[in-house]
């Protein structure tokens, strides 16, 4: 059943339902969203404007919602899919308001609302492609009726089938839902072992604001001795100053970048590289970042869904995305609890597997490791070169270890290969790619376009068509990793919602006092858990990853294990 939540004109808010339309007084919600989940059999997909805004509000009430659909998200997807600009009053994230829908228009809300997650739901290749083109409903006041349109109309050959966007659209609501739940229960976080990890690598905190710390202060001290520079001549944390002092140095350095710094030999050059890691930490995690994020035993990550254009979420705030192994030591869980921590193993080359339907890689990964299968087929000597290799496929590199293997692995694994090559020429020629379900690349700006007509000119200059080439294999590396990427996303959102429904049980209580996830990392997730109850969440977070990948690949022979650990510190999963 779908439920459409809104706001009445008078500040109220207005429910619809197959049996109609209540009003009801705001302070009322989460009482009756929380009444109308427990009820008997399946639980309702509530239909909102925007979970980030209104479901922390239901959360902090004890109202969990077990599915949703976000109008915000789901609309952004299928703006990419027409070319078109996202609904604007979607783009602000407020519910918008309109008299009461009419029943049959919530009746024919979505063609398809059964995608649930738990190995249940029909996969996508089980659909016959297109379906009947439903066109516009008659115009009432409700984005939501329109995008029941826009998600189920057959949009022709080559486009996304509606079977696939209605599982995008579940997983990426789902995923919304899991954003607010990790933020409301937080990742367990010891702020005093964070402090002592972070004097150990950086020495006592400076009292004075602003100070660096005494590891820091020796280690830039050592670095302008060694390119023998006055004391505290050089601000080592300004990337252009520094590059002029090691070229005053004489060390020809175009940037001061870690890789780039990594080929010059000179004895400057390791603490220097020492200094910018314990810099880069200090600014990303240190004592100002403790001080602002971590409260009363908790790290509440603030993540932001689809924030990247493949569908990779962001963060706002926090870096909950990029967690150094410096400090995964003070990610402790609590007395008595575990963490799981599952992770994905060689996520991204099994998506391209699957996706090209490469019979060879799909047997070199039967395995947990992928790359060690593709050395056991031949095709290279060793897990690294595999691994470089498959990295510079995926994401276009030319240069280096990875365009030596990648001939190698094209006689391999000809289909990946191929199937990437094509991504990357359609990517080229300015064309758009599709994952998986139907999430499209964005145009190239018409800037780029003017560039290659002016390039295709008899007037054009050497240069001028030397530019184009290389704006065009700019986007064909951004298309070529697209597919790889955003479908990639699409099987770690589904995996995400599979364990999140395994988890929850009605009767277990509140949220926080059962199984629940509290991290998110691309390809890995962390539940905490009541200690007697970690079996049973290891083989929650297996089973959800083969659901996943079968509601993604039906029939097809590529596994996605996962490796799980039963830990009391994060740092001590890997």
């Amino acid at each position: 059943m779908l439920i459409v939540v809104d706001r009445s004109p008078d500040g109220g808010m207005l429910l619809t339902d197959d049996d109609g339309t209540i009003e009801l007084p705001a302070a009322e919600l989460a009482a009756t969203v929380a009444a109308r989940e427990r009820e008997p059999g399946e639980p309702p997909r509530w239909v909102w404007s925007d979970t980030a805004a209104r479901y922390p509000e239901l959360l902090a009430a004890g109202a969990r919602v077990e599915r949703c659909h976000d109008l915000r998200l789901v609309d952004a997807i299928l703006a990419g899919v027409d070319g078109r600009a996202p609904e604007p009053a979607l783009a602000r994230t407020v519910e918008f308001v309109r008299p009461p829908m009419p029943r049959p228009q919530v009746e024919a809300l979505f063609e398809f609302d059964d995608v649930v997650f738990d190995g249940s739901s029909a996969p996508v290749p089980a659909v016959r492609p297109g379906g009947p083109d439903l066109g516009r409903p008659a115009p009432v006041p409700t984005l939501a009726a329109t995008q029941r349109a826009d998600l189920a109309r057959d949009r022709g050959p080559g486009a996304p089938r509606p079977r696939a966007l209605a599982l995008l659209a579940a997983a990426e609501s789902a995923g919304a839902l899991a954003a607010v739940e990790m933020q409301s229960t937080g990742l367990p976080w010891s702020a005093e072992t964070h402090d002592a990890l972070l004097t150990e690598l950086l020495g006592p905190r400076p009292e004075a604001p602003g100070a660096r710390p005494a590891s820091l202060t020796a280690l830039g001290a050592e670095v302008e001795r060694l390119l023998g520079a006055a004391p505290g001549s050089i601000p080592l944390d300004s990337p252009p100053e520094l590059v002029k002092a090691l070229r005053r140095a004489g060390l020809e350095v175009s940037s001061a970048r870690s890789w780039e710094l990594r080929r010059l030999d000179h004895p400057a050059i390791e603490p220097l590289l020492r200094y910018k890691k314990l810099s880069r930490l200090l600014s990303a995690n240190g004592w100002n970042w403790l001080d602002a994020h971590v409260r009363d035993g908790r790290f509440r990550p603030s993540y932001v869904p689809g924030a990247v254009v493949t569908g990779r979420w962001g963060s706002d705030g926090g870096g909950a995305l990029q967690l150094p192994k410096q400090i995964r030591g003070a990610v402790q869980a609590d007395p008595g609890w575990v963490l799981v921590v599952a992770d994905a193993a060689q996520l991204e080359p099994r998506i391209l597997a699957a996706l090209s339907h490469d019979a060879a890689m799909a047997r070199a990964g039967a395995g947990e490791d992928l790359y060690a299968g593709i050395v056991a087929s031949g095709a290279v000597e060793s897990r690294e070169q595999a691994k470089l290799g498959m990295l510079g496929a995926m994401y276009g590199g030319t240069t280096g270890q990875s365009a030596r293997v990648l001939p190698r692995l094209q006689r391999a694994f000809p289909d990946a290969i191929r199937f990437v090559e094509e991504a990357a020429r359609a990517g080229e020629r300015g064309e758009h790619v599709r994952t998986r379900l139907g999430r499209t690349s964005p145009a190239p700006s018409e800037a780029w376009r003017e560039r290659q007509l002016i390039a295709a000119s008899d007037a054009a200059t050497a240069a001028q068509r030397d530019e184009a080439r290389s704006a065009a294999r700019a986007w064909g590396r951004f298309t070529r990793n697209f597919v790889v990427q955003g479908s990639a996303a699409e099987w770690a959102l589904s995996w995400m919602a599979g364990v999140r429904r395994r988890l929850w049980s009605p009767e277990g209580g509140p949220l926080a006092s059962q199984p629940h996830l509290v991290f998110f990392l691309h390809d890995e997730l962390i539940v905490h858990a009541p200690r007697e109850r970690a079996p049973e969440v290891e083989q929650v977070m297996r089973a959800a990853a083969v659901d996943a990948g079968r509601l993604l690949f039906q029939g097809s022979p590529v596994s996605f294990p996962v490796t799980v650990a039963t830990v009391e510190r994060y740092s001590d999963a890997k």
